[in-house]
């Protein structure tokens, strides 16, 4: 590329994907720390990980619009609207934006506050606030099976962009394919999100089975069932779910569900250990998107009348301090009827 590629976020999947991009082109990372800037700049390196000297972090996102035509924010979702706002000045419909947050936005609610009346209206994507926040035209989000760590580590992986236009595919497959890493192309953005958004909460169900010592059958079956039941809103929501059988789907739900790696399966792993959230949160660096999402998931399903058991289970566990082996019997003993009733 003879244009840097910008990213929004100096996190550590932000970090990551600047190292994927730096193999095809000068990088641009924005962050507001001025030590994590200098750091990166004189020293090349974040959070401890060596850093190629083509990236070069700045302040600025007027610079970073000017001279990016390609855009990655990756920050997380309780921040994208204010962040977006912030970037929409700059931001010209010739732009290309392709996000990589999985999560929710909502509006007209404080996530403390919001109940049984929240629904579609008030969830949105990342890429529906990129349109509605900005004149950006072209949009996509960065899904799949990425946990930072591997990608770090230069393990192989695959990625799936989704757009329902075919040039941002493309200029995603031209700026991040590598010897290593993939990308998969769909015009399923909608499922997409949906589904990157959806497995951080189930994780969370599985990292407290992991804490609980519950053994591989259950945790097989809780991410089967947790599947249907991402599928099931997500169809309630009105997405197309085929992505959902696909890497964005299936192979970001696995590599979520069964890693100590991830933020969210680690997060109840810790809760199967005995801790609360509130002690999880309070000395988390990063926030495990799930901890939202499945408050975010819990509701919409009380909205439009789903039953989602292991959501509202997950949901009592980590808001109500819901003993989680009440949770399994319960679980266990809940009347499914067919095994496959969502095709």
């Amino acid at each position: 590329m003879k244009k840097p590629v910008g990213i929004i976020g100096s996190g550590s999947f932000g970090t990551a994907i600047a190292k994927i991009l730096s193999k095809n082109a000068e990088v641009y990372i924005y962050s507001r720390n001025q030590e994590t800037i200098k750091q990166i700049n004189e020293q090349h390196t974040n959070m401890g990980i060596e850093l190629d000297e083509n990236i070069i972090a700045i302040d600025s996102m007027e610079k970073l619009a000017k001279d990016c035509d390609v855009i990655f924010p990756i920050i997380p979702s309780a921040a994208f609207r204010t962040v977006i706002q912030k970037l929409a000045p700059y931001i010209k419909p010739y732009h290309i934006i392709i996000h990589g947050t999985k999560g929710f936005d909502i509006t007209h609610f404080e996530m403390d506050a919001i109940d049984k009346t929240i629904d579609r209206s008030n969830v949105h994507t990342m890429s529906e606030i990129i349109i509605q926040e900005t004149t950006a035209l072209r949009v996509g989000c960065l899904s799949g099976p990425n946990l930072a760590s591997e990608i770090l580590d230069n393990k192989p992986t695959a990625t799936v962009i989704a757009s329902r236009f075919d040039e941002v595919i493309q200029a995603g497959e031209k700026l991040l394919n590598t010897d290593n890493f993939h990308v998969f192309g769909t015009n399923d953005i909608l499922g997409a999100e949906f589904a990157g958004a959806f497995k951080n909460a189930i994780a969370i169900g599985t990292g407290i089975l992991s804490g609980l010592d519950m053994g591989k059958n259950l945790q097989a079956l809780l991410i089967t069932r947790g599947l249907r039941e991402m599928i099931v809103l997500a169809k309630t929501l009105g997405a197309d779910t085929k992505t959902f059988f696909g890497t964005a789907g299936i192979g970001d739900l696995v590599a979520t569900t069964t890693s100590t790696n991830s933020r969210n399966f680690s997060f109840g792993r810790r809760i199967g250990l005995g801790e609360k959230s509130s002690q999880i949160l309070a000395d988390s660096e990063e926030l495990a998107e799930g901890y939202r999402t499945v408050k975010i998931m819990n509701h919409l399903a009380n909205h439009y009348r789903v039953r989602l058991p292991i959501i509202s289970m997950i949901h009592s566990i980590v808001y109500d301090d819901f003993d989680p082996q009440k949770a399994i019997r319960f679980l266990i003993r809940y009347p499914y009827g067919v095994d496959v009733d969502f095709l």
